[in-house]
């Protein structure tokens, strides 16, 4: 008689079909509270189509894809003539096609256009995080262009698109257009001051022929890029259009795709100008100035985007254990994985509390809360970023030996998860950014300490943390050395005091008990047995 060995039992489900924003109890909570009334339905709407779609089979398909096939550099077309093409795999294009059509570059112009945005950059990196830099380059883009009306009224609109008009033709002709971004060279880094490419003037005025080269080029493939060179008067940003008004190529020489840890489906490049078209961004000399506002959206992406690989390392580890079966019950029950999992969940909401409250400053786009950004922004990129490793390895560990697997989609997390920590300023710029903000600009300290006031009182263990953190502030000789550490603890109080006053009652208990008041181990699952951890993990639970 034939026997069957390959029964398989006690396997989870794939996390699949569903909608990724709607069972996301905390995003939606964010969203709620950062919408207006009058505008919540079309955004709820908006942001639900957008979660159906990343938790459909299809997409998730897609994202694989795109993970699986990484781009390839075409310098050359068969008749030898130099094009400096990138090519991407189609699931590629269709996710990037997606985010732009779901306004992932559109939130300047539109009412919530940051909130809505920032929620729906959490949905889609869940998807897969190669697409997202054509999307926070393009938008970010925006605020710096602004700093010279003519420009800004001549790409804005494309800018904002939310159609994806793929191929390389003159962006007059485009019905929307993408933008990448190159500041850091082989010799200088993130020391971008000590850039050596050069900007000589041409006859018409604002324009300039660049000489030089970028370490690191992102979105290679765009229409348009935002650069830094070194102008007779200084270091200065231009802007460097892909396709002339003409329709003849620009000068822009892709000598090779980074090879990268994670990220594999994006395009990195480092690329050479020689005697290529610019127009000049800003004043001459103001390059930093010009572009920080460009840095510092970008910023905010990262931490968005880190959010958004947390909460779906979290869901995919709750959701595991929640069908697995061991030692006579579900996973989910055992108090050991029940405390680990309650604590990366604290984890994930703190972050994507942080990064809505953010993107809702943007929107208010009031002096109070761009003050607040100034120091808040560098303080959650340093802290929110940092953290993504570490859950997204805990994370896969609750999967046991699946969680080692490509298939489960933990390891592409885990290779992804220190990006966002590197790019765009790693944790000792943004603590000394920080710094620089706490010495120089006192209504951003103003701004950060009324919005963490708001609670005073309402938890001890805060309070101290507060008393704590303007202790540092008092003292800010050799404060440099000191940086890392007062910038953690300028998050952790912003995180505690936005969990304080919107999180339930249990989540901001443990958060307090554990991260502000010391009751914590040095790793996940460490949190005080006292708390009502069920709750936690269930307001973590996705529900497919």
């Amino acid at each position: 008689m034939a026997r069957t060995t390959h029964t398989v039992t006690n396997q989870t489900p794939p996390l699949v079909g569903h909608d990724v924003f709607t069972t996301d109890r905390v995003l939606t909570a964010a969203v709620e509270r950062h919408t207006a009334p009058g505008l919540l339905d079309e955004v709820r709407d908006e942001l639900s189509a957008l979660g159906r779609a990343a938790g459909s089979a299809q997409v998730q398909e897609w994202g694989a894809q795109a993970n699986d096939n990484p781009p390839g550099l075409r310098t050359h077309d068969r008749y030898g003539r130099r094009i400096d093409e990138v090519e991407f795999h189609p699931a590629w294009h269709r996710l990037l096609g997606k985010g732009v059509a779901a306004g992932l570059t559109a939130a300047w112009n539109r009412p919530a256009g940051h909130v809505r945005r920032a929620a729906g950059l959490l949905v889609w990196t869940q998807v897969e995080a190669g697409n997202i830099c054509p999307l926070s380059m393009t938008h970010a883009a925006v605020p710096a262009l602004r700093a010279d009306p003519a420009l800004a009224a001549e790409w804005e609109p494309q800018l904002t698109s939310m159609v994806y008009d793929r191929g390389l033709r003159p962006a007059h002709l485009k019905a929307g257009v993408l933008f990448g971004m190159g500041m850091t060279e082989k010799q200088g880094g993130s020391d971008v001051r000590a850039n050596t490419t050069t900007a000589h003037p041409l006859a018409e005025e604002g324009t300039y022929e660049l000489t030089g080269h970028k370490w690191f080029c992102s979105a290679p493939m765009s229409d348009g890029f935002l650069v830094l060179a070194q102008a007779p008067g200084g270091l200065t940003c231009f802007l460097v259009p892909r396709v002339l008004a003409d329709g003849t190529r620009n000068v822009f020489l892709l000598q090779r795709l980074k090879d990268k840890l994670g990220n594999r489906s994006n395009a990195s490049a480092e690329v050479e100008f020689d005697g290529t078209w610019a127009r000049r961004v800003g004043d001459e000399g103001d390059g930093v100035r010009t572009i920080i506002g460009m840095v510092a959206a970008t910023r905010l992406d990262c931490v968005l985007g880190s959010a958004g690989l947390m909460r779906q390392a979290v869901a995919q580890a709750v959701h595991h254990t929640a069908h697995r079966e061991a030692f006579g019950g579900k996973l989910l029950d055992k108090p050991l994985m029940r405390n680990v999992l309650a604590d990366l969940a604290l984890e994930s909401e703190a972050a994507t509390a942080l990064g809505l409250r953010l993107a809702a400053a943007y929107d208010d786009g009031g002096e109070q809360e761009l003050a607040f950004l100034r120091l808040a922004v560098p303080a959650a990129k340093y802290w929110v970023t940092k953290h993504c490793s570490p859950v997204a390895v805990e994370a896969a560990e609750c999967l046991g030996g699946n969680g080692y697997v490509e298939e489960s989609g933990l390891p592409r997390l885990v290779r992804e998860s220190p990006l966002n920590s590197i790019w765009e300023g790693a944790g000792n710029i943004q603590a000394l950014d920080a710094l620089r903000a706490l010495r120089r600009e006192p209504r951003a300290l103003n701004a950060f300490l009324v919005e963490v006031g708001r609670v005073r009182g309402a938890d001890h263990r805060l309070d101290g943390a507060m008393k704590n953190l303007l202790t540092e502030f008092a003292d800010l000789d050799g404060i440099e050395g000191r940086a890392r550490r007062v910038v953690e603890r300028m998050a952790l109080v912003l995180q505690g005091a936005l969990l304080v006053r919107h999180a339930p009652p249990e989540v901001a208990d443990a958060f307090c008990a554990s991260r502000l008041g010391g009751d914590w181990g040095t790793t996940f699952g460490t949190l005080p047995p006292t708390l009502d951890l069920a709750s936690i993990v269930e307001r973590a639970r996705p529900e497919a």
